[in-house]
């Protein structure tokens, strides 16, 4: 008998637990955007190294410039510091220092932006790099 009452006692607390609940599946990552395309580099030999091309959204109109879009685009430059084969160009505003970096992609070819840096003028503190472009655009 108390065999009887333990089972009926556990049917019965049996009923008061809570049916499962489905669970919703889980929320899908977003599709990852589609790669930036623009220019590529041959590839580094013994004499020739490839730069790496900075690909980040808001730059599109500066990676791949030569000196004189780039001109175009922000005036002249107040800095122009050849270094070899590559050149760096400092444009200045009040809302930001611009430094773009011009490598050529191939042995020979003619130096184009490659990578871009951004910061304030007033304490060097680095900001957003296409919001800078934004802001010194002509």
């Amino acid at each position: 008998m108390p065999r009887l009452a333990a089972s009926l006692i556990a049917l019965g607390l049996a009923g008061c637990v809570p049916a499962p609940r489905s669970v919703p599946a889980p929320a899908r990552p977003a599709a990852a955007p589609p790669p930036m395309t623009g220019p590529t580099a041959a590839p580094s030999t013994r004499d020739f190294i490839a730069p790496t091309i900075m690909r980040l959204p808001g730059l599109e109109s500066v990676i791949g410039a030569d000196a004189r879009r780039l001109g175009e685009l922000f005036g002249a430059a107040r800095l122009t510091v050849p270094e070899g084969d590559a050149l760096k160009l400092q444009y200045v505003g009040s809302a930001c220092v611009l430094e773009i970096f011009l490598y050529p992609l191939r042995p020979g070819g003619p130096p184009v932006a490659t990578h871009v840096e951004a910061r304030r003028a007033s304490d060097g503190q680095a900001v957003d790099r296409a919001s800078c472009v934004a802001a010194l655009r002509r």
